[in-house]
């Protein structure tokens, strides 16, 4: 068994505990950071299928704070989100038993508890995030009875922890999709051990899934891609003033802790077999690791389309294999 103490070590004294956590408070809490109106997902990029635009009506009416300031400051992240649960719902779909989903790190957790909800159970799922502030708005809708959260890091959650909580005990033998989503980025660029870490919870078949923003080869095409989502997508929710207090407050130090998505798959294929990569937008790349091949292209053939305008999408495209892209370099 991997001994993690110096990773654990790390993790605590990472700037998302420590010198970021009073901006992720605030935000959270609806103190700073606000948009200047919700964000709402464009219809027009979605395609006409009545179970995923249920999902963008579901998943509106339980949003918190800080989701609200984390899909007005991505572009098309929150299209994004509606279709990443569409398709895990419809996975849900062909399973014969319920599937267990974590959502590590991701706020009040509200694509997590969509699932549950619209899938009575089928999705039994589990949200983590350190802030009480996120565990409020999680819970500000009622108790939800298959969703649960844990309030601590990610790091924090330990298989015993979850063998001796009854209402998590369930989750103790493995989940069959962990999503880790901007997590990792905010501790540090150690993505071999987070990636273990993380693992340890994961079926053997299981499919891990990855949201993260990426250092680029060149500095210049990263800078030019920030520019892109400040100006012509951030702007619409949010003042220069917000924008560049975001900048200096959180960003730069997160930037530290960003990889380029070559050590990304140099990190994930020390673990998985298979990789592909399943969204753009800018510096953002969404990812999907399996040691399963016929799990990962079962979960890639349910995905409809990425609803995003051509201009926010780099090279390397959805649906490009991971291990191939790298080779090709």
């Amino acid at each position: 068994m991997q001994d993690f103490d110096e990773f654990l070590t790390e993790c605590e004294l990472a700037p998302r505990l420590n010198h970021l956590a009073s901006f992720f408070a605030e935000t959270a809490a609806g103190k700073g950071g606000v948009p200047a109106r919700k964000p709402t997902a464009d219809r027009r990029l979605l395609p006409d299928d009545a179970l995923l635009h249920q999902i963008v009506d579901l998943h509106s009416l339980r949003q918190g704070f800080f989701d609200q300031h984390y899909h007005g400051s991505i572009p098309y992240r929150l299209e994004e989100e509606c279709r990443m649960a569409h398709a895990i719902l419809r996975y849900g779909q062909t399973s014969m038993t319920d599937i267990l989903l974590y959502s590590l790190g991701t706020a009040e957790g509200t694509m997590a508890r969509t699932l549950s909800e619209m899938s009575r159970g089928k999705i039994q799922s589990l949200s983590c995030s350190p802030n009480e502030e996120n565990y409020k708005c999680f819970m500000a809708f009622g108790e939800p009875p298959h969703a649960s959260f844990f309030l601590g890091p990610f790091h924090r959650l330990t298989k015993e922890y979850l063998r001796s909580e009854t209402h998590l005990e369930r989750f103790s033998r493995g989940f069959d999709i962990i999503l880790e989503d901007t997590t990792f980025q905010m501790y540090s660029p150690n993505r071999r051990q987070q990636i273990a870490f993380v693992a340890q919870h994961l079926k053997q078949d299981g499919i891990l899934l990855f949201i993260e923003k990426f250092r680029t080869a060149d500095p210049k095409d990263y800078e030019l891609r920030e520019f892109q989502k400040d100006f012509g997508f951030k702007s619409r929710y949010f003042g220069t003033v917000e924008i560049e207090r975001k900048s200096k407050l959180v960003l730069k130090t997160m930037h530290n802790s960003e990889v380029t998505l070559a050590d990304m798959a140099e990190a994930i294929y020390a673990h998985f077999r298979h990789c592909t990569i399943t969204w753009n937008s800018g510096n953002f790349y969404g990812l999907a690791a399996s040691n399963s091949s016929e799990n990962l292209r079962l979960y890639l053939s349910l995905m409809v389309q990425p609803a995003i305008p051509s201009q926010y999408v780099y090279d390397p495209e959805p649906y490009t294999d991971l291990a191939k892209w790298v080779e090709s370099r």
